[in-house]
């Protein structure tokens, strides 16, 4: 039977035993070579490709960031690190047409519901990358109130569950008791890895039917972070009050167009080097090898939280997904997770990890339909991208992360050229999109609805970002931290509309 008469501490110190960590490793390496062989079994294989998608959210009220009240999560959506968190996601779909659309629909009613029950509130649900106005006691308060529970740090603003306070004091202990973020305009140090809840992402998740052909598409999306970040990136922004600001102009031109990679890597990785850009794989089998490798972090048992024999593939299979879940690679394979459909049956997918939350619902699926038909479109066309360096994927990535559409990105042509000419990269990769999509049978007006707002971008120079920062510069005469809220305001109100960013005013 689940242990139910531990406190959340308590079950935190239980997770951080050497004897829990012992244990916990044994079965993932057990549970680890059920999912070998399901594999070499073709149990993993599906009829279809299909499609999902995770949007982390944040609140806001009239004066700032804001804690979102417990009715909103009797609406379809999920709590998530901080407070001011929520997570909408979608069951998965058949990649298609009638999927895409399936996927808009899903995501419209959780998002519709979900607003509705904050606005009851008086709170706002924002579809955003970062949240660069503070709540009204200030980010540094908001985020650094921690109590001690007798050795174990509790942030008090972060949702009530063992296994984050785990994840966290884990961490915690690895860094030697705090998280520092350097970014430029700011150096600040957080008592808590409740600092990452800064930011909110999008994963697209694309299922593969035939689990031997994940390492064509999983070395594919490595090489795809650069270009696809670039043109979606939405957090050049920490919250004002984190900076001590001299010269806005210089800061508006040195930041970074998308903070949530360096807020990321830096809230987890004082010691171990957990987030990054994952190596390639030669055979799926590898991403399991690669996962047993991984340092454990804060492992739990799962009859701490669950009663009942494990009759089920995801009960038999409990610990070695909860280790995956500290997995953070910008790439990610789940091998053994949930297909389309019902049924026990399992299946090989990728989530594509780097992305931040777009302004709109069209903007959200949007990327996902590009990462999933660019991916469809390099493996059935056999384009030579994949022969592009590791190293200078990951380059172009980090490039993609600082400068955005002005990054040196890295790419190699159809005929097998390495080029760092961005006209060509992105006439190429819109065009291997395109051919995915079509691939899988969606119509060229679905196509163009979702694609051309991100040809729109490039042909403008206009990302989410670049938008944020020069709304900023035309308010600066009011000085820096007004500048940043009149931006936010006028963000929230332009992604309501629905309006592609490309043709916000």
């Amino acid at each position: 039977m689940a242990d139910t008469t531990d406190t959340g501490t308590e079950l935190v110190r239980r997770s951080l035993s050497d004897e829990t960590e012992a244990i916990f490793d044994e079965r993932v390496e057990e549970q680890a070579e059920t999912v070998a062989e399901l594999l070499s079994d073709g149990e993993l294989d599906n009829p279809s490709f299909a499609l999902g998608i995770e949007i982390e959210t944040y609140a806001v009220d009239d004066s700032g960031l804001a804690r979102l009240p417990d009715p909103v999560f009797e609406a379809p959506c999920d709590r998530e690190l901080g407070l001011h968190n929520a997570e909408l996601h979608t069951e998965p779909t058949r990649f298609d047409e009638d999927g895409i659309a399936a996927q808009v629909a899903q995501l419209r009613e959780n998002l519709d519901a979900s607003r509705a029950a904050a606005d009851d509130a008086d709170t706002e649900i924002v579809l955003d990358a970062m949240w660069a106005v503070p709540p009204s006691e200030g980010t540094q308060s908001y985020l650094g109130d921690v109590e001690d529970d007798e050795g174990v740090t509790i942030a008090q603003n972060m949702t009530a569950s063992p296994r984050y306070w785990a994840l966290d004091n884990e961490i915690l202990a690895q860094g030697n008791g705090s998280v520092s973020l350097s970014v430029p305009g700011a150096e600040v140090t957080f008592p808590s890895i409740l600092c990452e809840s800064l930011t909110s992402s999008i994963q697209p998740h694309l299922q593969i039917p035939d689990a031997d052909a994940l390492p064509a598409y999983y070395n594919a999306a490595i090489r795809t972070l650069g270009p696809v970040l670039a043109l979606s990136t939405n957090s050049p922004l920490l919250p004002v009050d984190l900076y001590d600001v001299d010269d806005p102009e210089r800061l508006l031109e040195e930041t970074h167009h998308e903070l949530r990679i360096a807020a990321f890597e830096q809230s987890i990785n004082a010691v171990w080097n957990k987030v990054r850009v994952p190596e390639d794989i030669e055979t799926t089998h590898d991403t399991i090898s690669y996962l047993l490798d991984d340092p454990t972090c804060a492992p739990f048992l799962r009859e701490w939280v669950a009663d009942g024999e494990r009759k089920t593939i995801d009960e038999r299979l409990w610990e070695f997904d909860h280790k995956r879940g500290t997995y953070w690679r910008w790439v990610r394979s789940v091998v053994g997770g949930q297909p389309v459909g019902e049924g026990d049956s399992r299946s090989v997918r990728i989530e594509y990890r780097p992305l931040p939350a777009q302004p709109t619902i069209r903007g959200n699926v949007g990327l996902q339909v590009l990462v999933a038909g660019l991916l469809r479109g390099i493996v059935a066309t056999d384009h030579p991208l994949i022969e592009l360096d590791h190293e200078a994927a990951e380059r172009s990535f980090y490039a993609a992360a600082e400068d955005g559409l002005e990054g040196d990105l890295a790419w190699i042509t159809a005929d097998g050229e390495y080029t760092e000419a961005n006209d060509d990269i992105y006439e190429e990769l819109f065009d291997l999109v395109r051919t995915g999509l079509d691939v899988q049978g969606v119509s060229s007006d679905m196509i163009t609805h979702y694609i051309e707002p991100f040809e729109d971008r490039w042909a403008h120079g206009v990302t989410p970002s670049t938008w944020k920062l020069d709304r900023v510069r035309s308010e600066l005469d009011a000085g820096f931290e007004d500048a940043v809220r009149a931006m936010q305001r006028a963000y929230r109100e332009q992604s309501r509309s629905e309006t592609p960013v490309a043709d916000w005013e």
